[in-house]
């Protein structure tokens, strides 16, 4: 069930604009949706439907409340099957607790099975945490940060720790300054870690390094991917939408018709919609299965990184097919296709990237490569 409405998304709409021109924080849409509940647990095919619809009006919330969301979805994924060791993630997110990820890291192509930040266990069964992370989303605002670093110190082998780090505990620090070209009310700052703390009763995982079949793996991949499908798919439906309203109202010179009425143009948002129109079965079909506990095995990831590579694939073609056909008024840097055009482009630095997610695939096909 939703808990967005027509007035909350008319003025989160309404707002957009004005947050990627001035390169400003989403504060307002923020304090509107965790009203409205947003930010609460719920079940994933109902956050990758909503997540979808706020896209649609607005981009760059949409992507920056996703981080939240697949923080408090890990929680969710683990409790249904059976686990409640992260029962604290999901009660805190309904107190108000606003949760995000800081576990990208500049040249780290091993995205979550390694990590270059050193987690340094500790006497008391904590942590400390020394590294740079990356895109480092809800910035300004989030109270609630996980992470995750290295450690060497086991003679048994490396492991990966996992934990949630508070807003006010030391040494963090947002760095740098974020002007991007698209999704800048993100506002995805760097963020550097210089011995922050992360005491035992707050970690969340330690897993040996390397590909492993744990839930938290799982429920982090599962939420993230089909999230970030959603909001791309999203951006395509208002670019199709702005595309058919701006072709209805422009008239050709040569046949005195309503573009909307051009042979060449009807089939090119006809492709465009039948491209589109194959995203929600499949993530919704994932999301449903996600809910249902249904077990793909090992095919889980294959299905994951196919939804998320399909969707950011078919977004940047639908909006650059709406460009074409609204014309050259669509070219100024001011309307909404150029900034939907400019939001699209940042699907492609999500993991798993298109070598990644290639990888993936061929490897469930054809087994590992061999020497």
């Amino acid at each position: 069930m939703t808990v967005l409405n027509e007035d909350l998304l008319a003025r989160i709409r309404s707002r957009a604009a004005g947050y990627d021109r001035d390169n400003a924080f989403f504060a307002e849409d923020l304090a509107e949706l965790r009203t409205a509940g947003y930010l609460e647990s719920r079940p994933l095919l109902d956050v990758a439907r909503d997540q979808r619809l706020l896209a649609a009006h607005a981009p760059a919330t949409a992507l920056g409340i996703n981080m939240h969301l697949v923080v408090v979805g890990i929680a969710r994924v683990l409790r249904e099957r059976g686990d409640h060791s992260l029962d604290w993630i999901a009660d805190e997110a309904d107190a108000g607790e606003l949760f995000a990820f800081g576990n990208s890291e500049a040249g780290n192509d091993q995205v979550m099975f390694d990590s270059r930040t050193v987690a340094s266990p500790q006497a008391d069964g904590s942590y400390l945490f020394t590294g740079t992370k990356i895109f480092t989303s809800l910035s300004p605002a989030w109270t609630r940060l996980a992470i995750f670093g290295r450690d060497d110190s086991d003679a048994a082998g490396p492991k990966l720790v996992h934990g949630v780090l508070t807003r006010d505990t030391p040494g963090h620090s947002a760095v740098g300054d974020w002007n991007p070209l698209g999704m800048r009310a993100t506002q995805s700052f760097t963020t550097v870690l210089d011995g922050a703390r992360v005491p035992a009763s707050r970690l969340t995982r330690v897993l040996p390094v390397g590909p492993v079949a744990d839930p938290y793996i799982f429920g982090l991949f599962a939420d993230f991917l089909l999230l970030i499908s959603s909001v791309y798919a999203g951006i395509a439906d208002r670019a199709l939408e702005l595309a058919a309203s701006n072709v209805t109202g422009r008239t050709s010179l040569k046949s005195g018709k309503a573009y909307s009425h051009d042979p060449d143009i009807r089939w090119q948002l006809a492709d465009a919609a039948i491209a589109l129109d194959s995203l929600a079965p499949q993530i919704e079909g994932l999301a449903r299965d996600v809910d249902g506990l249904v077990d793909h095995g090992a095919s889980w990831f294959r299905l994951l990184v196919g939804a998320k590579t399909r969707s950011v694939d078919v977004a940047r073609s639908v909006v650059e097919t709406a460009i074409r056909v609204s014309g050259g008024s669509a070219y100024s840097a001011d309307t909404e296709l150029s900034r939907l055009y400019r939001d699209a482009l940042a699907g492609l630095f999500h993991p798993s990237d298109p070598e990644s997610a290639h990888g993936t695939v061929a490897t469930s096909l054809l087994g590992p490569v061999v020497g």
